[in-house]
């Protein structure tokens, strides 16, 4: 079962879900038509960015938090030019 399908089945028992995922599997995120999906521009296995830069992490959990405030579905590019990979 993936992330997709956990979120989902948490939605529909009323617990409001969000998926962080690398924007390398943007397509397939979209298709599943997920209520709240927040992609970063980062590697897979790293949503969240760089190990151990706690501002860029912070940055993006408020990112995908401030999502919660939305109408869902709603589908978000973690765009911050100044927080890179490399």
């Amino acid at each position: 079962m993936s992330v997709g399908h956990i979120a989902r089945r948490l939605e529909e028992e009323g617990i409001q879900t969000l998926v962080i995922a690398a924007f390398s599997y943007q397509a397939v995120l979209k298709s599943m038509k997920l209520p709240r999906v927040l992609c970063t521009p980062f590697p897979m296995g790293r949503p969240m960015g760089k190990p151990g830069d706690f501002q860029m992490q912070f940055e993006v959990v408020k990112a995908g938090l401030a999502l919660f405030s939305q109408v869902a579905p709603v589908y978000k590019i973690f765009d911050d030019k100044k927080y890179k990979w490399f």
